[in-house]
């Protein structure tokens, strides 16, 4: 059970397991997406049908209909990842061998919607993955395994996701024999260090130039790709939504928000403490740009202030 391109990696693993038969695969409805809004397929969807697996998609994982196709199936174990939806005891307790959920953190810290954000943006050098046998509250099942991994200066949300993707595809995989033999005995989550990863709002990738430029640093990485980091340029004609992509603290000190320097040395907004040096970024409307290219086409001047 998962829905995107993480979820899929997770999916090609199993496939790919010679102690593991995949009965089928549950992920959510397609959705309408683009400019064109046209149903799409989900990432684990479309592998599903390549591989020839029997998908399901209810609306809903408590219907009584999906229920009913679901133990139709008879499956041994579930398997989730990013599936989207809270499942109902009537699915966790249908497989002989419960359900294993990947979440990517080490709980019981980030337990919830968004663990791979919230550590960047906290400034954590360190996060993983963590596979859990299910239960009925928000990610407080029992620990199976877990493996750790450093968030280096330089990962992003993007970066971040896509290597835990892979390390929760390959822990599932040397997981599931040894748990289903009765060699991993799963143990309770600790009771501290408990901390919660609420969905991110779009409005959350708003730049709050009065923090200091490192915290506003995690914000760029942790809010790429999406909402994206962002501010908005007055401009002359009305404010201009930027998107921040790349950046980094310097020591210089001015007024939040004000443009320090726009020039050929890119450009430097002033923060709560320190400025943010912005490397790359993207007015609405048009494409990612490195700071020089974005100059060359934009009269973003020293003194105007970002809000």
């Amino acid at each position: 059970m998962g829905t995107p391109a993480l979820a899929g990696v997770c999916l090609k693993a199993l496939l790919d397991a010679p102690d593991v038969q995949v009965a089928a695969v549950v992920t959510q409805p397609d959705q309408p997406k683009g400019r064109g809004m046209k149903l799409q397929a989900s990432p684990v969807k479309e592998i599903a049908l390549a591989a020839g697996i029997p998908v399901l998609q209810p609306h809903r994982a408590r219907d009584e209909a999906f229920l009913g196709q679901l133990r139709e199936f008879a499956p041994e174990l579930i398997a989730v990842a990013a599936y989207g939806q809270i499942l109902p005891a009537s699915v966790l307790e249908l497989p002989k061998h419960g359900c294993l959920n990947v979440h990517t953190s080490l709980l019981p810290r980030y337990r919830g919607a968004s663990p791979i954000q919230r550590a960047i943006l906290n400034g954590d050098t360190e996060t993983g993955v963590t596979i859990m046998k299910m239960d009925a509250g928000m990610d407080t099942g029992d620990i199976v395994a877990q493996e750790r991994t450093p968030i280096a200066p330089e990962d992003t949300a993007a970066t971040l996701n896509d290597r835990l993707a892979v390390i929760g595809a390959e822990l599932l995989v040397k997981v599931i024999p040894r748990y289903v033999r009765g060699e991993l005995k799963p143990h309770p989550q600790p009771a501290e260090g408990v901390s919660y990863a609420p969905k991110i709002r779009k409005e959350e990738g708003r730049i709050d130039w009065t923090q200091p430029a490192r915290v506003i640093v995690n914000h760029v990485r942790g809010m790429n790709p999406w909402p994206g980091a962002f501010t908005q340029w007055p401009g002359s004609s009305g404010p201009v939504l930027l998107k921040i992509w790349e950046a980094e603290a310097t020591g210089r000190q001015s007024e939040p928000g004000v443009v320090l320097q726009a020039g050929r040395d890119g450009i430097v907004v002033g923060c709560g403490e320190g400025a943010l040096k912005i490397r790359s970024l993207q007015k609405e409307g048009g494409r990612r740009l490195m700071a020089q290219e974005f100059l060359a086409g934009n009269p973003l001047r020293a003194g105007e202030k970002l809000l």
